[in-house]
């Protein structure tokens, strides 16, 4: 009988030390970044908060847990003014008038959480959101990253019903525009439009480009013929004047907690987003959408 080669005994305790040393350096990001708040505290604004999903099981820091998510919404709506996107979007166009601090909810993707676990929650505390579907996922029914369950036409007919629902445009394959090719953007854009049309009977005004990356120069020229407000990353308030088509936002995540989150919804945390951005570009490097 061949005999086995002994095992050294390191990849194990190697891979539990990286484990534990994930949440320890996201915690390490954020108190930093919670100390660079205090000597240039940030000024209040509208913080436009971006989630994905809600109470779906799979996983990562794109799911929240939904007690987690419902204890947020309670004390938003105890702390801040929640504002739909159009509100928030006529509050910035002002432009000399100072918006009083008040926050947007928004969601990315199009999963079956929003119509199961978010609406739910979301007509509890009448609290109004946006939601940003790409449409490719939910037309073929097929998963989104990360084991996300795409919602049914039905679901999210359901969901566009409620009177704290606005629907909006997050490309058709959830595309990234800076890479996409130029003469592809126009198709990318107008058959999401078409389908939200068809599905929903929704003319959407409003766009989130996909993993918050900006397009390029002909996909933002197109982005901005076609929809009043286009966001992307920031984790910042927005102000008056600000462009409705760079409008910033701030994810929520479930390592965030209590007290992460309570700083992002002031508009905090803004050095996070700085250390995010400059690893996404080599997270994001090669991929397409």
């Amino acid at each position: 009988m061949p005999s086995r080669a002994p095992t050294s005994g390191i990849s194990e305790p190697v891979g539990s030390l990286r484990t534990a040393a994930v949440p320890l350096a996201r915690g390490a990001v954020k108190w930093t970044a919670a100390g660079v708040d205090l000597l240039r505290r940030p000024a209040p604004g509208i913080v436009v908060l971006i989630y994905h999903r809600v109470g779906s099981g799979s996983g990562g820091q794109m799911d929240l847990d939904a007690a987690a998510f419902d204890r947020q919404l309670a004390w938003l709506c105890e702390h801040h003014r929640v504002l739909t996107l159009d509100a928030a979007a006529d509050e910035l166009s002002a432009g000399s008038t100072p918006a009083s601090a008040g926050v947007v909810l928004t969601f990315d993707d199009g999963t079956a959480d929003w119509v199961d676990t978010v609406l739910p929650s979301l007509e509890r505390h009448r609290v109004p959101a946006t939601f940003y579907v790409a449409t490719d996922f939910v037309e073929r029914g097929v998963e989104f990253p990360a084991g996300g369950r795409p919602a049914t036409w039905d679901g999210l007919r359901e969901l566009a019903s409620s009177s704290l629902v606005t629907i909006g445009h997050h490309t058709h394959t959830h595309a990234l525009l800076d890479r996409l090719e130029p003469a592809a953007v126009d198709g990318e854009l107008d058959r999401a439009t078409e389908l939200l049309g068809e599905r929903l009977g929704v003319a959407p005004s409003h766009f989130a480009y996909p993993k918050a990356v900006a397009g390029s120069a002909v996909a933002e020229a197109a982005v901005r013929r076609r929809f009043r407000t286009a966001v992307l990353a920031g984790t910042r308030a927005n102000h008056p004047g600000a462009d409705l088509h760079r409008i910033s936002r701030s994810p929520v995540q479930p390592a965030d907690g209590d007290r992460w989150f309570r700083a992002k919804a002031r508009g905090g945390l803004g050095f996070e987003d700085g250390l995010r951005r400059t690893a996404n570009r080599v997270r994001y490097r090669g991929a397409t959408s």
